[in-house]
């Protein structure tokens, strides 16, 4: 097992958190602010009260003068992506969001949940300077269906200059064992993907094809992540199948201070 690699220290909501422009943070949770999915079988008001805490100290870490609120999707380990017109609403119950593996916005937080799956968040500016964000949720099924290229392409479409990625925590070439023809047609998509395990049977390195595919797009990346399998610090779905441990999300987040002047009214796109 490698170790953990150095990052940015944050607040106990976030593992790694940087202020990637001013009141514009970027960053990825832990096991420390708890489950943030509903759909794994915790109870729901502890989900959305880990969700408020987290949206708390992200207003917090951001300098916000309203309160922010992440925006979450519906994953479906496809290609969708949905742009964001505003801010995202007060936290709904049950939540609602909309159905895809990408998200956009000038305007609103947003974040992706995963537990093996590779959290991606994006950042670029406009021509005028305004901040526009993204994050993407790359599964192995995302990786061929490219969710990276349609989350960058809506990004461009918003506007968006000078593109940066960061990618977080996720299973890693060396212990996400697959078949050896799921191996075959994934390469072929991304060759990147190709691995094989610290055991000598067929991988899939998601984080290199991940890698690949943003800079087949022009996208700078910062690898920021960790083996989530490997490391107990993050949620692991196949950790979880394979150790009878209870399942959660941990998340990638892209957060927006609102601007001082828009106190007491949400920002506009």
């Amino acid at each position: 097992m490698q170790s953990l690699p150095p990052v940015q220290p944050a607040q106990s909501l976030a593992w790694f958190a940087e202020e990637a422009l001013p009141g514009v943070w970027v960053g990825f949770s832990d096991t420390a602010a708890g489950n943030l999915a509903f759909h794994v079988g915790d109870e729901p008001r502890r989900v959305a009260a880990h969700r408020a805490a987290v949206d708390a100290g992200l207003t917090k870490l951001a300098g916000s003068p309203v309160p922010l609120h992440l925006q979450y999707m519906d994953q479906v380990h496809g290609a969708a992506v949905a742009v964001i017109g505003g801010p995202a609403p007060l936290p709904a119950f049950p939540p609602r969001g909309p159905t895809a593996d990408g998200l956009v916005s000038l305007s609103a937080s947003l974040a992706v949940m995963v537990a093996d799956c590779v959290p991606v968040v994006l950042l670029g500016t406009t021509s005028g300077g305004k901040p526009v964000v993204g994050v993407a949720h790359a599964g192995r099924p995302g990786v061929e269906k490219g969710i990276i290229a349609a989350t960058v392409s809506a990004l461009r479409g918003a506007g968006a200059l000078e593109l940066r990625a960061w990618i977080g925590p996720s299973i890693c070439g060396r212990c996400y064992e697959v078949p050896e023809d799921m191996r075959a047609a994934v390469s072929l998509v991304e060759p990147a993907a190709h691995a094989t395990t610290s055991w000598g049977t067929p991988a899939l390195d998601l984080p290199a094809a991940v890698a690949a595919q943003l800079a087949a797009a022009g996208v700078a990346a910062r690898n920021v992540g960790a083996c989530t399998l490997e490391h107990h610090q993050f949620y692991s779905h196949r950790r979880a199948v394979r150790d009878g441990e209870a399942e959660g999300r941990f998340i990638g987040f892209a957060a927006m201070a609102a601007p001082a002047s828009t106190t007491g009214a949400a920002p506009q796109p």
